[in-house]
């Protein structure tokens, strides 16, 4: 599973010229679900995010949780985050999970971000077509990938 995860000051997804999801201070997380990835690799990307001290403290140190901050997150599903780009110029989608198993996958990643204490967790709608607008606070982009974490 992998998370391209955006410290934000603002972010908002709209589908269909409607709004979607909307969040002031947190994350903006753009999640790849791969073939095979599992409920653990929610559980390890879930608890890392969660955890993560990015967020700075009053001396101005990246030092705090988006759980310290009250911050909250919009989970963007992306599956272009699993594209295989070493052949030719077109990329394979190949280790991308079909949405039968990357969308409840997405869907329990979200509820354990809940469990781990960001209290407002907004989400894109899968498999739509999306128009993420945000404002990188920062800018701090993490790139964070399950299989490095130790589970």
């Amino acid at each position: 599973m992998k998370a391209i995860l955006q410290r934000v000051s603002h972010a908002q997804v709209d589908v269909d010229g409607k709004t979607a999801g909307k969040i002031d201070k947190g994350f903006l997380i753009l999640l790849g679900v791969e073939n095979s990835d599992d409920k653990k690799d929610a559980d390890a990307l879930a608890n890392k995010i969660s955890g993560l001290r990015v967020f700075t403290d009053e001396n101005d140190k990246m030092n705090l949780s988006i759980g310290d901050v009250g911050g909250s997150a919009l989970v963007i599903s992306n599956f272009t985050l699993c594209a295989d780009c070493s052949h030719g110029r077109r990329p394979s989608f190949m280790a991308a999970a079909r949405p039968e198993k990357a969308e409840p996958l997405y869907e329990y990643f979200c509820g354990k971000l809940v469990l781990n204490g960001i209290n407002k967790v907004e989400k894109g709608i899968f498999g739509a077509d999306m128009q993420v607008m945000l404002t990188n606070d920062g800018p701090v982009t993490i790139e964070i990938n399950s299989k490095d974490l130790n589970k």
